[in-house]
């Protein structure tokens, strides 16, 4: 994280965001394996490191990949049942967009809004309208693949409880998949 804070022309472009309060907050957030602030962060620099390779706009893609999982409130602390439809996945990126209006108004465009807006895609059926748009998607699912590394918490982020039949099913099968893997069995 050091690394991209030393980005001068990357830092002056997000430091008032990322210093603020309110941004400050999602520090607490948990993002798989990570925090909001952490998982934000990364998105936002390297979609400004590929936007300028690609020469689209830098400025934009560094603010939307840092507002782009702007909701209020931990997901996970949730604990009310929603309509598959109406849970975290295909819910955040509006709440998102409307939280970094509200709060960054001095910051927004069409594109970051777009962009912001429409980052779950293909889970949001929308596509970005903009090439910004396309790589803020693009590198929050590579970001994202982190949680690929500890399969056996993947029941949090599909809405699963711990201790669900199908949980424990997958569980015992990943464990044997692994023994056997190494031919341990």
């Amino acid at each position: 994280m050091d690394n991209i804070l030393k980005n001068k022309e990357y830092y002056n472009i997000v430091k008032d965001i990322l210093e603020s309060n309110e941004f400050q907050k999602r520090k607490s957030f948990k993002h798989h394996n990570d925090s909001v602030y952490v998982h934000s962060l990364k998105v936002s620099y390297y979609s400004y490191a590929l936007a300028k390779k690609i020469h689209a706009n830098y400025k934009n893609c560094a603010i939307a990949g840092l507002l782009h999982d702007f909701y209020d409130k931990p997901w996970q602390n949730n604990k009310e049942k929603k309509p598959f439809f109406k849970q975290h996945g295909f819910t955040h990126a509006n709440e998102a967009s409307i939280n970094a209006q509200k709060i960054y108004p001095q910051y927004m465009n069409k594109i970051i809004i777009n962009s912001i807006k429409r980052h779950m895609f293909p889970l949001n059926i929308v596509p970005p309208k903009y090439v910004e748009g396309i790589i803020i998607t693009t590198i929050d699912k590579i970001v994202s693949l982190d949680v690929l590394l500890h399969p056996l918490s993947l029941y949090k982020y599909i809405g699963l409880k711990e201790n669900s039949r199908l949980i424990n099913s997958i569980r015992k099968n990943y464990l044997i998949f692994v023994m056997l893997l190494y031919r341990i069995v």
